[in-house]
């Protein structure tokens, strides 16, 4: 089974990650893993990556095309792999689709802004443990307070309003275009991965339960 899995920050795409790769007992590929991986390594390459990053510019498409390409031809990946946080544009599915890599699924987990704005906006951590709430959905006993040590929980700058509308803003921006590349695809050429287009509402279990429905 070979998948690619989009959605927006908050949507749940960690969650159901976890749960297919086990399923179909096949490897999750994050780009963000293998770039993490690489910097830390003494290769020419992590020398190139660091500079990118520091410069702060991008990887370029074409970096990064290659080092999956590299990676789906490893041996744990014959049996499938599910592809998280690639392609993120148009070019980096056309480069896929140019080398015949072929992909089963293309599942876009979709949820309103509002209530992705709702579920990141109300997470509150315990740093020290990394123990998560939310104010609505898991509130701590005690407001603002971690129920094992009694310390403060903070709301990290990333999961505020402001930030995670700008995270949106900017997913939508560069992923329309490539839910559209795969929408038309899959209506035009038999071959093509399917599109699906799964509801994020509800429980873990009945998203997961969606997912299934269409791929089995």
């Amino acid at each position: 089974m070979r998948l690619i899995l989009l959605g927006p920050p908050g949507a749940g795409k960690g969650t159901q990650s976890v749960f297919l790769t086990k399923y179909f007992h096949i490897p999750q590929i994050s780009t963000g893993d293998m770039l993490r991986s690489i910097m830390q390594s003494d290769s020419s390459i992590a020398n190139d990556i660091k500079n990118i990053i520091n410069a702060g510019k991008l990887v370029s498409d074409e970096l990064i095309i290659k080092l999956v390409i590299d990676r789906i031809s490893q041996n744990d990946c014959q049996n499938g792999y599910l592809l998280d946080g690639f392609p993120r544009n148009v070019f980096q599915a056309q480069a896929l689709e140019k080398i015949n890599i072929k992909i089963n699924f293309v599942i876009n987990i979709e949820l309103s802004e509002k209530i992705i704005v709702d579920r990141i906006s109300g997470r509150l951590i315990h740093p020290a443990s990394g123990r998560t709430y939310h104010i609505n959905l898991k509130p701590p006993i005690n407001q603002g307070i971690d129920d094992i040590t009694g310390e403060p929980l903070i709301q990290r700058d990333d999961d505020k309003v402001e930030t995670v509308k700008n995270r949106l803003s900017i997913y939508y921006q560069k992923t329309k275009p490539l839910i559209d590349y795969y929408l038309s695809l899959s209506k035009l050429n038999n071959n093509a991965p399917k599109y699906l287009q799964i509801s994020g509402l509800g429980t873990v279990e009945e998203v997961r339960d969606r997912i299934l429905s269409h791929i089995l």
